[in-house]
């Protein structure tokens, strides 16, 4: 195929590297368009890629654009704005078809359907250590061991994870942690740990239940309980009555999960992807089918243009959830359940067997068990999309309120939030989330990490934080409409003091959110800017509802990155902030004089004796250690 990185051959006018040329020449283009297949591209004026299509004859494709009858309202509009375009000519429709996928990953065309996934899905990992540990994993599989999903979100791994803590006592926990232990942790107290980091279970033993646990999480579940009651019977034959009840215990909280899991067939592994639409929305659901078991589901609303097809809607979901670089390949079911066919069905099952390195079959005509399965991703697609609807209109209603409540001249559309957070002053972090008339907007929300303060000093790190976000802003497309500051009247009037040194056109409006008597959500007290005004909203009311759940999510983002950064500092040794020792050599104080605490009792000729320390080094590690003792 040729190379699909190639980049835009647009001409560009010599007088205007902005704008392109006000009317699009199609006769001139179409003369030179080739007959084979490929890829094309139209930009706007403005030189930006506005749609991405592929086609087994370029010229017949591009003609249709062209002519007098195009029947489309959208088709007739995207003509409209068309300035230029160009082809990259492929060898097939296959090749088409990813190269296709590529450019509409990169691109973002608007007139084009857009899944916006990262496709990074969590899996549980039996590692291949002495004492194998059971956890979850998200990324490369760099670590030995067995992988078992994907799992549609991090939730159904954790709930899977504390299931198999009862079924099965395998260790849970990170492998410093099990070196370190002298005596067994609480998880052996609660039965959820068979400790093997302290030998209170055999070598033997300890993997029988590790393949009990692999056994289960490949859907053998009546193999599994047949071992048990073998080993249950074993047990009480050799008068080991004690191994016997905890065999037992381990049956009969095996059969209860058993008919809990309702929702299970006999396929093994299988992509049910289920439809709904309601005008310019659409829902795809898709729900994870493996080892004969649904492990979950997750649901995607893409950015679909107006007259898009259903069966335009679904293939792009395809191609762009499958297909393309970034997708692990174990991802790809080896059946996947489609609601309706699709063009280029079987060019599509053909790519995903290559992607997927094994055969890929792609059904829409179902019957019998798949068929449940289409009627339940179904009807959760269309239950998705009505809940997303309703928490939509609720959040828009709580947007009104909150416009009355201020009498603002136009609507809100959106607002951010900050929050400082520390510990006695250390590790300042400072938050801004974002939410509109959809709710969080979480791929605006941002974390800064406050430096050259006086610690402590919350006044100084609200204009920090303020700094950081307003301070070279370009795209005031950006800007809010209200800007809520977690604080009293001190933080507010910080903020006030940058917003007038910014000297902006049109400020956002600011306001204060200070906590209430005992912190009790209800009684906030909202302070206006300037005036320094307080006012109260009843605690019924939807619009303080939508102060308070900015407010929170804004507090709670703020921990979360100083508890991370908090951590990060008490896991960082004091040699590293000694200049002159790097990786080895802190490496080489710590294994000759062992340890830490070795280190700091150790003189200056004990440290020189270290392979690789100076007696300047020496004199350097000896001072500083002893400076912040």
């Amino acid at each position: 195929m040729p190379n699909n990185k190639i980049e835009p051959s647009l001409p560009t006018p010599a007088s205007d590297p902005v704008e392109g040329p006000e009317q699009f020449d199609s006769k001139a283009f179409l003369a030179t368009v080739t007959e084979q297949s490929g890829v094309y591209r139209m930009y706007d004026k403005h030189q930006e890629v506005i749609y991405v299509g592929k086609a087994n004859d370029l010229k017949k494709r591009l003609s249709s654009y062209f002519r007098k009858d195009v029947g489309h309202v959208k088709t007739r509009v995207l003509v409209s704005h068309i300035r230029a375009i160009d082809v990259t000519i492929t060898h097939t429709e296959g090749e088409a078809l990813i190269l296709e996928n590529n450019y509409i990953k990169k691109y973002q065309p608007k007139y084009n359907v857009l899944l916006r996934d990262d496709k990074s899905y969590p899996y549980l990992l039996i590692t291949a250590h002495k004492h194998p540990k059971l956890g979850s994993h998200r990324g490369g599989k760099r670590i030995k061991g067995e992988y078992f999903g994907p799992f549609p979100t991090a939730g159904a791994v954790w709930e899977s994870l504390r299931l198999m803590q009862k079924l099965f006592p395998i260790r849970q926990c990170e492998d410093s942690y099990y070196r370190a232990r002298s005596r067994p942790c609480l998880q052996y107290q609660l039965k959820r740990c068979s400790a093997p980091c302290v030998g209170k279970i055999s070598n033997e033993n300890y993997q029988q239940q590790v393949n009990l646990a692999r056994l289960f999480l490949q859907g053998k579940n009546e193999q599994v309980i047949t071992t048990l009651v073998k080993q249950m019977e074993q047990s009480s034959q050799a008068l080991e009555f004690e191994q016997a009840a905890n065999y037992r215990d381990q049956i009969a909280t095996l059969r209860k999960v058993q008919q809990q899991q309702f929702v299970s067939g006999l396929t093994a592994e299988l992509d049910v992807i289920g439809f709904y639409r309601l005008k310019n929305q659409a829902c795809l659901h898709i729900l994870f089918i493996r080892d004969q078991k649904v492990l979950g589901s997750k649901s995607y609303f893409p950015t679909i243009p107006s007259q898009a097809s259903d069966e335009e809607i679904v293939s792009a979901f395809i191609t762009q959830h499958y297909l393309g670089e970034g997708v692990d390949q174990q991802n790809i079911a080896k059946e996947i359940i489609l609601p309706i066919k699709v063009p280029s069905q079987d060019e599509l099952q053909q790519l995903l067997s290559a992607q997927a390195e094994r055969e890929v079959r792609m059904s829409a005509n179902v019957r019998t068990e798949r068929a449940r399965y289409l009627k339940l991703a179904n009807t959760n697609a269309e239950n998705a999309l009505q809940v997303r609807n309703s928490h939509k209109e609720s959040m828009q209603a709580r947007f009104n309120e909150l416009n009355k409540v201020f009498e603002l001249n136009k609507p809100i559309e959106r607002i951010e939030c900050f929050d400082i957070s520390h510990t006695m002053g250390q590790q300042t972090v400072a938050s801004n989330v974002v939410f509109n008339t959809e709710g969080p907007l979480k791929s605006d929300y941002r974390r800064y990490n406050v430096v050259g303060i006086t610690p402590g000093d919350d006044y100084a790190a609200m204009y920090f934080a303020l700094n950081k976000r307003y301070g070279k802003l370009k795209d005031m497309h950006k800007m809010p409409d209200i800007v809520f500051i977690d604080g009293g009247k001190g933080q507010l009037a910080r903020a006030e003091q940058f917003f007038n040194e910014l000297n902006l056109e049109q400020t956002p409006l600011l306001v204060g959110v200070a906590k209430g008597e005992a912190r009790k959500p209800g009684l906030e007290t909202l302070i206006m800017a300037g005036s320094h005004q307080l006012l109260n909203l009843p605690p019924t009311s939807g619009a303080l509802h939508l102060v308070q759940h900015i407010r929170d999510e804004s507090h709670r983002f703020a921990i979360a990155g100083h508890r991370a950064k908090r951590a990060k500092v008490a896991k960082k040794s004091t040699l590293e902030e000694i200049p002159g020792i790097g990786a080895k050599k802190r490496q080489a104080l710590l294994k000759y004089l062992g340890g830490l605490q070795e280190v700091k009792k150790a003189s200056i000729n004990e440290l020189m004796k270290v392979p690789g320390i100076s007696n300047e080094l020496a004199k350097n590690i000896f001072n500083r250690l002893h400076d912040n003792a």
